[in-house]
């Protein structure tokens, strides 16, 4: 079996992430929730990765987390690197804007205070202006758009807006965050075929859905993440049967689909104050036994990751 030997342009390892809060209004105490464990992913070179799991699970975190824009109270262990290169603070200000670049999935990102088409194109050159022009026309945003204030365009023409943005300069690394919503589905075809280009020619895209068919149309692999961890992680020919899928959720996700019968999964995913010790999805897991309760690393099987006890550690 031929796996990948492509440079990684993005490796996350174990990374967590947590929030100082007050425990409730009427307490004085403070403490620490756990909103991602140990969470890892990667990269390459010429790849699309695509982040799915259900809403809560630390997709978006996760972005914040790799640009370093996370709010005042989180903590943040484990290691990122870019380019083969570890990231601090002052390293990831200078990459961030330039060499990577994100999609957020707020549409409230945009100055509102300021025409969109000055925001996009930042200093105002000749090639700049060309290359915004070109860009909006490539998405069907008019010369009349160029003078609009945010408040004066839809959501879709929003995220239309906030793409090109990302596009603009030259980043080696786009994270997008749901970047579809609000798109007609030729758009959005659109700019997942952008996405694709992009990534061919030698460049990283970290795609942020939870759209399962969209990232298996466009993404060479797939992280599966559920409650603040990445569960497993595969190249996307692996979602063409259920067993060549490896952990218990991410087989239930592919049940799940139109075209696999859609069978839902019983149970819900646990809150960060409720997590159960060891395995999160351990409670509504059919294969959960007493191991489960444990600390399970991550298990390199065939060209995927895994983290469950039906691979025991070698």
């Amino acid at each position: 079996m031929s796996c990948t030997n492509k440079k990684h342009i993005l490796e996350i390892e174990d990374l967590s992430v947590s929030f100082l809060q007050y425990e409730n209004n009427r307490s004085s105490r403070q403490i620490r929730l756990p909103v991602i464990s140990r969470l890892s992913v990667s990269v390459h070179e010429g790849e699309i990765v695509a982040i799915v799991g259900s809403s809560g699970s630390g997709k978006s975190l996760l972005a914040h987390a790799v640009l370093d824009i996370l709010p005042y109270n989180a903590d943040i262990s484990g290691s990122i690197y870019f380019q083969g290169e570890l990231l601090t603070h002052k390293k990831i200000a200078a990459l961030r804007g330039k060499e990577i670049a994100l999609v957020p999935q707020s549409t409230t990102y945009l100055d509102p205070l300021m025409p969109v088409a000055r925001q996009v194109r930042g200093n105002k050159t000749p090639e700049n202006k060309k290359r915004q022009k070109t860009l909006f026309r490539r998405y069907n945003l008019g010369e009349d758009v160029d003078k609009k204030y945010p408040f004066e365009c839809s959501g879709g023409m929003t995220r239309r807006i906030l793409l090109t943005s990302a596009l603009m300069g030259n980043p080696k690394l786009i994270i997008a965050d749901e970047p579809t919503p609000g798109l007609d589905l030729p758009l959005a075809k659109k700019s997942m075929e952008d996405f694709r280009a992009f990534a061919d020619e030698g460049n990283g895209v970290l795609l942020i859905t939870h759209d399962i068919e969209l990232s298996l149309a466009v993404a060479d692999r797939i992280a599966v993440f559920y409650a603040g961890t990445t569960v497993e992680e595969a190249p996307v020919s692996d979602f063409s049967s259920e067993e060549t899928l490896r952990h218990p959720y991410t087989k239930a996700l592919w049940r799940a689909l139109p075209q696999n019968g859609f069978h839902p999964l019983p149970g819900v995913q646990p809150y960060v104050k409720n997590m159960p010790q060891g395995c999160p999805f351990s409670p509504r897991c059919p294969h959960q036994t007493q191991a489960c309760q444990n600390q399970i690393p991550m298990r390199r099987v065939g060209c995927g990751t895994v983290r469950c006890t039906l691979y025991p550690p070698k």
